[in-house]
């Protein structure tokens, strides 16, 4: 499978839907397959909250692959023989597109830091939107994503009606309720409360602990209480003991473990501002009402849900299908039984990539 990584820079405002700009810019992306002439293969992936461009191959004397690696490649559900999949890192994040630690805030020479503007799931789409413009693509086959990136498929089937054959959000809402933003408050917080985090003036590359713990809150609505339970029960650390404080079980070990790696590899303050695009999510914004919003949209919808969920719970998905059904849009729903919880979208492919198969292939657009 053929993998290009390139960065597109743009000296044109991108104007942010608070009123604030953003100039210059850039967004790093990742290719995987070939164009066809006419620009018609195109797919594009859309990432989670701590997601990236490299969703799929190995780099060269890497060990892991790109983060939906199952389901992108050369003879699977998003066939790279067929289709030229275009995966983008969102503005605001950590790895390459412009972001609060990644530049330099015009006209000094600091990192933006705070200074960077709050940028939404509509203002990633926006900037996703003019780089395919710039590439000459006018049209795409699908737009794919999961949790955040289920959001921003959802949006550019509100925004960019006619832009996208099919529009596939998994495991996401339409509007993100009071529970979750209740949870990227307390992250948030914890990494606030690190001394180290200095109110954002922390040095780059710091492992902060705010982080770590942020991460491990994360980690308890990412995964159901039945896969906590089938994982670790109540097993005990061997090498703990069983009246030490801060004697550890199983579950806590492998919250630490995963909390202390997740500041090597991202930012602290792209997981904030992140945060706050999520929670400020609401596909109703700059229309009168949610069915307003759901008639704007001319392609054909396909949800996925797991039925574990617990983070954005298959109701959400279900409701988007009633305001479908109601201005006569062409949608169909599909909930997958998972007990895992809400990163099914990650590590449970096998249960829905049959269904992204048939969903391209078109084998699923005769039950409209």
């Amino acid at each position: 499978m053929k993998i290009e990584t390139k960065i597109a820079k743009f000296t044109k405002p991108l104007y942010l839907e608070s009123g604030r700009i953003l100039e210059p810019w850039q967004i790093i992306y990742e290719t995987y397959g070939e164009l066809n002439e006419d620009k018609s293969n195109v797919i594009l992936i859309t990432h989670a909250l701590s997601g990236s461009h490299h969703a799929a191959g190995k780099y060269e004397n890497d060990t892991k692959p790109g983060w939906w690696d199952a389901l992108i490649g050369e003879g699977k559900a998003i066939d790279t023989n067929k289709y030229f999949v275009i995966a983008t890192n969102v503005i605001g994040s950590c790895f390459g597109s412009t972001g609060p630690m990644s530049h330099i805030y015009p006209g000094s020479e600091e990192r933006y830091r705070l200074k960077f503007p709050v940028v939404t799931i509509k203002d990633m789409i926006k900037a996703q939107k003019i780089l395919l413009d710039s590439l000459g693509i006018k049209h795409i086959k699908a737009v794919i994503g999961g949790s955040m990136g289920g959001m921003q498929a959802l949006r550019f089937g509100v925004d960019y009606p006619g832009f996208s054959e099919y529009v596939i959000p998994i495991a996401t809402t339409y509007q993100t309720k009071p529970y979750v933003i209740a949870i990227n408050k307390s992250m948030t917080e914890a990494i606030r409360a690190d001394k180290e985090f200095n109110n954002g003036n922390y040095k780059p590359g710091a492992l902060l602990k705010g982080l770590s713990a942020a991460r491990m809150i994360g980690y308890l609505n990412y995964t159901s209480p039945a896969t906590f339970e089938k994982k670790f029960g109540r097993e005990y650390v061997k090498t703990d003991g069983m009246f030490e404080l801060f004697g550890r079980f199983q579950v806590e070990s492998y919250l630490e473990y995963n909390g202390a790696n997740f500041p090597k590899w991202f930012d602290a303050l792209s997981y904030i501002y992140l945060l706050k695009a999520i929670s400020l999510f609401d596909i109703s914004r700059g229309f009168n009402s949610l069915e307003d919003a759901f008639s704007a949209i001319k392609d054909k919808l396909y949800l996925i849900s797991f039925s574990g969920d617990t983070l954005f719970f298959p109701q959400e998905m279900r409701e988007i299908k009633k305001y479908m059904d109601k201005v006569d849009g062409k949608c169909q729903y599909y909930e997958i039984d998972s007990n895992y919880g809400h990163d099914s979208f990650l590590v449970e492919t096998q249960k829905f990539d049959f269904l992204i198969n048939d969903i391209l292939k078109g084998k699923l657009d005769a039950r409209f």
